[in-house]
C-alpha cells in the first residue's frame, strides 16, 4: 500500500526513503543481485569521452564473476580511447517487464589480445560484430588483433527489484495519486566497500 509522506521526508526523495533497505543481509543482496545480472545478458556502458561528458553504448556480458564484468570489445572502437583518460566506467541493466534495473559503477581495466580469458569467452556469434576480411588475420577469431577485453570492477553497485506484478504496480501508483501517498513498488539496496570484497573473496577475482 502507498505510504503517507512525513514531514521529515521533504527535504529528500521519498521514494528512495521508503523503499530503501539497509535491513537484508548481505549475501541475500549479492544473491538478488547475482540473479537479475545472470538474466539480463545485455546493457549499458557508460565511459566519460573528453571534452563532451558521459557517453554510453549496449554491450554484451561475456562473463560474471562475483560483483565483476568482462566484455569482449573490437579495440578500434572509441571506448578504448575514452578509457584511456577516464577508467570509471558504469554498466547498467534494465528488465523492461517489470522494470527492475541495476547499475554498477567500477574501475575499468583493459587487456591485450593474448589474455586467454578471450579464447575462453569467445562464440561463433561474436563474428557478426567483427566480419572477416579474409587476410587470415582480421578473421574475428580469438587471435584476431582486434579481440580485447574490457574488465569493470565493482566499486559501487545499487538496485532496484520489484515486489509487485504489473497490476499491483497501477493499483499502488493509483493508491497514491488518490490518497497523496508514496507508491512502495519494490526494493532498493546498494552494495559496496566491504561487501564486494567479501563477494570477491567468496566467488574468486576476474583478472587473468
Amino acid at each position: 500500500m502507498p505510504e503517507q509522506l512525513k514531514k521529515s521526508e521533504i527535504d529528500m526523495d521519498p521514494t528512495v526513503a521508503k523503499q530503501y533497505d539497509d535491513e537484508t543481509p548481505t549475501q541475500q543482496k549479492f544473491d538478488d543481485f547475482a540473479a537479475m545480472a545472470d538474466g539480463l545478458k545485455i546493457g549499458l556502458m557508460g565511459t566519460v569521452r573528453d571534452g563532451i561528458g558521459p557517453v554510453a553504448r549496449s554491450m554484451a556480458v561475456a562473463k560474471r564473476t562475483g560483483p565483476d564484468f568482462l566484455f569482449l570489445a573490437n579495440a578500434n572502437s572509441q571506448k578504448f580511447n575514452d578509457l584511456e583518460k577516464s577508467s570509471i566506467a558504469n554498466v547498467y541493466f534494465q528488465n523492461s517487464s517489470n522494470q527492475d534495473w541495476i547499475s554498477v559503477t567500477g574501475e575499468a581495466v583493459t587487456a591485450s589480445n593474448d589474455d586467454p580469458r578471450i579464447k575462453e569467452v569467445h562464440t561463433k556469434s561474436v563474428k557478426a560484430w567483427f566480419g572477416d576480411l579474409g587476410d587470415g588475420v582480421h578473421n574475428a577469431e580469438p587471435e584476431d588483433p582486434r579481440m580485447k577485453l574490457i574488465e569493470v570492477k565493482a566499486k559501487y553497485i545499487n538496485y532496484w527489484k520489484h515486489e509487485v506484478g504489473s497490476a499491483g504496480f497501477m493499483k499502488e501508483v493509483g493508491g497514491a495519486v488518490m490518497t497523496g501517498g508514496v507508491a512502495n513498488t519494490g526494493t532498493l539496496r546498494k552494495l559496496d566497500g566491504k561487501e564486494l570484497e567479501e563477494m570477491r573473496s567468496k566467488h574468486g577475482a576476474m583478472s587473468s
